[in-house]
């Protein structure tokens, strides 16, 4: 898979987070969320737009430990993505955000290249 497909992937789950969250379908939403994330970590506007995301969920679903933590995190993808970002890693609070995760099987094709 190229880039471009890629980027196509990562707009796709951030609109179906979207619309999930606009049916309050928090866990549905978040699962897209932490897709688009993995598609967008090596991308610096995509990174933080994916985080933005999920703290916009953290608002919604009133998950007080997930806003603060995607507060740090936004701040963090201005510092570290064009750095080092942990391959596979889901962006959520409830993972390590320096710790590396196998990439979800149903996204592996958008990283052979």
């Amino acid at each position: 898979m190229t880039k471009l497909q890629r980027k196509q992937e990562f707009k796709k789950q951030l609109q179906l987070g979207k619309m999930a969250l606009k049916n309050y379908r928090f866990k549905v939403s978040f699962y897209h969320f932490e897709n688009a994330h993995i598609l967008g970590q090596k991308h610096w506007y995509r990174h933080t737009l994916s985080h933005y995301w999920m703290l916009i969920h953290g608002i919604k679903s009133k998950n007080v430990k997930e806003i603060f933590g995607q507060i740090t995190r936004i701040l963090a993808s201005f510092i570290f993505t064009n750095i080092w970002v942990p391959k596979g890693n889901t962006g959520g609070v409830n993972i390590s955000p320096i710790k590396p995760i196998p990439i979800r099987k149903e996204l592996q094709k958008y990283f052979l290249n």
